[in-house]
């Protein structure tokens, strides 16, 4: 049996950048800044961790989401190699697709967002070109 499921929390180090696929499917790629939960020389180190969100997911971090705002992230490993014609080279992009998406900050009237986005599956690779 193969697993690929990552589980993340984290704060978005951007505010979100909503675009449209060619075909109309939303995506919005963000990265979310994660604390390690280790300490070194006295201070606690962070990971960069670039994301894809598709579809509704996507609309609603566009909506309700800012940069700084804490988030949980359920999704999946994906790796890519895109050739560039021009240089003859290929870049390797890792990313982690977002299956699920939950607001952890508090709304402004108080009450705590828990909200779980739930995506769509992410179009097949072949309909999308460089995700980033």
């Amino acid at each position: 049996m193969m697993l690929n499921n990552v589980v993340l929390v984290g704060r978005l180090t951007a505010d979100p950048d909503l675009s449209y696929t060619e075909g109309g499917v939303a995506k919005l790629p963000f990265t979310i800044a994660v604390d390690r939960n280790y300490v070194v020389d006295g201070k606690r180190e962070t990971d960069f961790i670039r994301c894809m969100a598709w579809r509704k997911t996507a609309e609603n971090m566009a909506n309700y989401t800012a940069k700084g705002s804490l988030v949980a992230v359920v999704g999946r490993i994906e790796v890519r190699t895109v050739p560039d014609p021009s240089t003859q080279t290929k870049t390797t992009y890792t990313n982690v697709v977002a299956d699920e998406v939950t607001f952890l900050d508090k709304r402004k009237s108080g009450s705590a967002t828990e909200e779980v986005v739930e995506s769509e599956p992410a179009p097949e690779p072949a309909a999308v070109s460089n995700p980033f």
